[in-house]
Formats: structure tokens, sequence, C-alpha cells
């Protein structure tokens, strides 16, 4: 066998000869002295001789290479794949039966149970140096992901003020179809002078520099609305009780304007475009007690009209000087004939358009709040659940209970002014107060407080809508500004079981509040018997009638007061 020749490792240095510099030119030259320095002898004492002495100099400094060329170890690395094995050549691994025949047999010999406790320290040896695994690694991708923490929060993204004046927000609504853009109403009623124009306008998300277009109506406008079904005209009613439309294509000056004959007596407070055909009719509410339908393609005159009038008897006529004055309306496209409004008075009332006599068009009644309902809206995915928002609470209602409400807020230090669902988390209400703050209550996580509390601005927020995606809100405040907040994921996103849950909890409450009902209509009854049957029948029916300690109680208790009140007298 031949030896293989080792190949020596060389390496060459190169360089040229222009990079050796100048050739030097030595010559014999005579020793200079440069330094010195003479001895002294006092120092002599601490010398000692030593010799002899080696000393070695060198001038320039030792440059050296040294090569090693060393053996190379190869290295393989090979694995097997044990599938089956430890079987005999006459056993056959794939017969099930003739393996377990024979691990019987094993299992009943003697040195079997020796072996496996021979090999079990071992075994458990193995198994304890597994069990130090790397706790990031992740042997099991096939596994669902854990849900992370949730973490909600609400925060502003982006802030648009209006151009020149600082008049109050009074409508906000974004374009149909999850669009960009959202047109504001402003109007301070405040202002007397009617004469000079206050524009409204509508803005680009994302331009916070300047509106993309600014809506020029005759009067201060109080509602704008975009159209569901196009996304270029909007209506809007405005201070004098006149109703119209735009249409951006054409600018912003008013396409069709009611006549202001036909108008409102009082301001139009709210208007909401309604499921037809044609998608170009809508009706408007006013505080003069009516309501009025319209179509875009006749503003000459209303196309029907309601009065907000609660009548006791079938007979009985509905009259404009009875009339209730509303602050809030409410419609929803999948229930096209019938409509909700709030009263001034803190009243919901639900209507019915094709109802022919009065009781068939005003049908129901909830005593919602002490003040004007500032909020009225439809659950988007319970129809029979509405939210209302007046005084300093926002009540949840069910349309199967007319006394009360099924869930409320805590009552807040300060005035709440608006609330809406979110269109995609429907168990999340979105409520504006006068401080400034925009909370978010969540019935499925926690009903005492609210989830989230975001201080927006230090003035009073005045209105609120969410955007169709559920994440983005617009809020508007008296100084005219508008803040675009963003929610957390958790609090814009509904999960599987979202629903089943909230419609446990809306039954549960729902049916509480009908017993609750209940037991409030036998207590009214049972005192109106009480009053009606007389002395006699109500001794026989109350157990304290004839009770002499209560009596001797009450006769020393009035006593007591009339003997106040001589003195009072007297002083």
């Amino acid at each position: 066998m031949e030896k293989p020749e080792k190949n020596e490792i060389t390496y060459e240095y190169t360089k040229k000869r222009k990079e050796f510099g100048k050739q030097t030119l030595f010559e014999d030259f005579g020793p200079e002295m440069c330094v010195s320095i003479p001895c002294n002898p006092n120092q002599y004492k601490n010398y000692i001789l030593r010799n002899p002495v080696h000393v070695a100099i060198q001038n320039a400094p030792n440059m050296s290479e040294h090569w090693v060329n060393s053996t190379r170890a190869e290295y393989t690395s090979s694995g097997i794949n044990h599938v089956e094995g430890g079987w005999p050549k006459d056993i056959n691994m794939n017969d099930p039966e003739a393996t377990q025949r024979y691990r019987r047999k094993i299992e009943k010999d003697d040195a079997y149970i020796h072996a496996v406790m021979h090999l079990g320290h071992s075994m458990e040896h193995n198994i304890l140096q597994n069990n130090a695994v790397d706790m990031y690694q992740i042997y099991y991708s096939e596994l669902p992901s854990i849900p992370p923490v949730e973490r909600s929060s609400c925060h502003t993204v982006n802030v648009y003020r209006e151009p020149g004046a600082r008049r109050p927000v009074r409508s906000l609504s974004w374009q149909a179809d999850g669009g960009a853009r959202l047109a504001a109403a402003h109007a301070d009623l405040e202002v007397l002078n009617t004469r000079s124009l206050q524009f409204s306008y509508i803005w680009d998300i994302d331009n916070a520099n300047a509106p993309e277009l600014t809506i020029k109506p005759p009067q201060p406008l109080l509602d704008l609305q975009y159209n569901p079904r196009d996304q270029h005209t909007l209506v809007g009613g405005m201070l004098n009780g006149q109703v119209g439309w735009w249409d951006v294509r054409k600018g912003g000056d008013p396409v069709g304007i009611c006549p202001p004959h036909v108008a409102h007596r009082d301001l139009v407070r709210n208007v909401l475009f309604i499921n037809s055909k044609t998608g170009a009719e809508f009706f408007s509410s006013s505080p003069d007690g009516v309501v009025k339908w319209w179509d875009t393609r006749n503003m000459n005159e209303p196309t029907d009209s309601m009065i907000i009038d609660i009548v006791k008897l079938p007979n009985d006529t509905q009259s404009m000087e009875k009339a209730l004055g509303i602050s809030a309306l409410e419609y929803e496209p999948t229930i096209p004939t019938r409509f909700m409004v709030g009263t001034e008075t803190g009243l919901v009332i639900g209507a019915n358009r094709k109802g022919k006599t009065p009781l068939e068009k005003l049908p129901s009644k909830y005593e919602a709040h002490f003040g004007p309902v500032y909020a009225l809206q439809r659950n988007p995915t319970f129809l029979k659940n509405f939210l209302t928002v007046g005084d300093w609470t926002a009540r949840v209602w069910s349309e199967d209970c007319r006394e009360s409400s099924i869930l409320w807020t805590h009552s807040h230090k300060t005035k709440l002014t608006d609330g809406a669902w979110n269109p995609i988390r429907f168990s999340l209400l979105l409520v504006t107060q006068w401080d400034g703050c925009l909370s978010c209550w969540d019935l499925l996580r926690r009903r005492s407080a609210p989830i989230v509390t975001a201080q927006l601005c230090d003035e009073p927020l005045l209105r609120l809508r969410p955007h169709e995606g559920g994440l983005l809100v617009s809020c508007g405040s008296s100084k005219g500004t508008i803040y675009l907040a963003e929610l957390s994921q958790n609090l814009g996103t509904a999960d599987k079981n979202d629903k089943q849950l909230l419609t446990h909890i809306l039954e549960r409450e729902n049916k509480r509040e009908r017993i609750l009902e209940a037991r409030m209509r036998e207590l009214r009854l049972k005192m109106r018997q009480d009053r009606d049957g007389g002395q006699a029948q109500v001794s026989e029916t109350d157990p304290t009638a004839n009770d002499r300690d209560l009596e001797e109680a009450s006769a020393e208790y009035q006593q007591i007061v009339n003997d106040l009140l001589a003195q009072r007298k007297n002083q």
C-alpha cells in the first residue's frame, strides 16, 4: 500500500518594485555623541557588580512565519429507524396472532420479570434525562395556539378641527359600505344672526389638514346623513325646519330643498333614509312632534306625515297642540314599516307607519328617562333589544318588557350625551359623556363598570358614530373638533360564542323583568281592590288590622308629631 504524498502548504508574497521606495546608499560615517550623562559617585553604594553580563540588542523587530499541516479528521452522522425487532426468525411479525401468542409465552417465563426489573433502572435514568427539554422549543406544531391575554384599550388616532369657527358638532355620519369619508354637521344654536352661513364638512379620514368638501346649506345643519345605497348623496335637516339633499359630485350646494310652507314648524333634529325600492326616500323628525316622509326626486311636499300624540281611546283624534317633541329617531331597514322615536319628556314610542287608527300607529310606549332621550338605537343582531341614552344613564330595553329596562348602567356624575352599539361586537356599548370621556361597556365581560374609559378631550363630547368595521369610532365635541378613536382588537371583533352567550343574558334578564312586572301588577290589583272594597274588606285581608301593638305604636307616634307641631306654633 502506497503512502499518500503530503502536499506542502505554501504561500507566496508578492510586491511590486515601485513599492520598495527609494534605493538606499550606505557609506562609512564617524561616531557622533548624542548625550553625555556623567556618573554620580553618590550612587555607587546602591549598585552591585554583576559578572558576567549578557545583553542582546536588536534594532529591527523580529518577524517569523510558521506553518502546520494537521491531520484531517472525517466525521459521519448515521441513525437507525427502529420499526419492529427482537422477534425470532420463525415468527412473522406481520401476523398479529403469532406475535400475540409468542408475547404471552415470554411473559409467562420467570426470567422475563427479572429482566424487566433489571432494565427498569436504566430506562428510568434515560427517561429522567429526556425530561430536561428546551422549554421554548415547539415540539407539537399542530396544537392550536393559546389566545393571548386580553388587553382592552382605546386611543386617539386622528383629530379633525373645523376650519375657522369652533361650532358644536351636531351630527356624524360614515360613508356607506365601509367608506373612508365622514360627514359632520356643525351648528351653533346660540348665534342669533341667522344670515351668517354656517357650513358643514366632509372629511377624508386619511387627511386631517383640510376637509375634502364643504357643504353650504342656506341654514345651519343639525343632522347630515349618508345614503346607505349611494355613497355620493346625503340628506340633512336645517335649523328653520327645512330638509334638503346634496350630491358630492355636484359640489357643496344643495340639489333640492323643500319649500318653507311644507317644512317642520321647528328645527329638524333627525333625518334617516328608509328602505325603499328607489333608495331616494327618507323621513325627518322635529321637536314640533311631527314625523314627515320625503322623496328626493320631488321635494315640493312630503309623501306622508304622522303626529306623535298618544291617545287613550280609539275615537280620539291626534292634535299638534298635544304632540310630544321628538329628540331621537331610530329606523331598522329589516323592519320597513316600523320605527321608534325618543321624546323630550323621556318616552320611547314605537310607531307603525301603516297603522290606520291612532292606537295602531303608536302601539307601544316606554318610560325610559327623566329628561330628553339623546340616543336611540336597536341592537344590530338582537332587533328586539334597543339602547337608550338620557339624563345620567344608558339603558337596554326589550320590546317584551315595557315597564322597565332589562339592563342599565349606574348613574354617572356627568351627563351622558350619546350612545351606540358596536356594529361588529354587538355586546359593546359606546357612550359619550359631558366631561369628554368615551366609555366602552361590554355586556359579556362586565356590567358593573365600563371596560375602557378614554379621556379624548376636556370639552364635552356631543356625538359619536362607530365605523362599520367595528374598530374606529368618531366623536364630535362642543368646540367643533372630531376625534377618531381606535379600539383594541378584542373590542372590535366578535367571537363565535358571543352570540349564544349574549342570547342567554338577554333572555335571563327579560324573564326576570317579566316576573317582576307580573308581581307588580298583582300588587297594584290588590291595592285597587282594597281601595274599592272598603274598610271591611281591608280588615279581612290585612293581617295587621287587629294588631294591638301596632295600633299603640301608631298612636304614640301620632302624639309625638302633634306635640312637635304645637311647639313650633308656640315659637
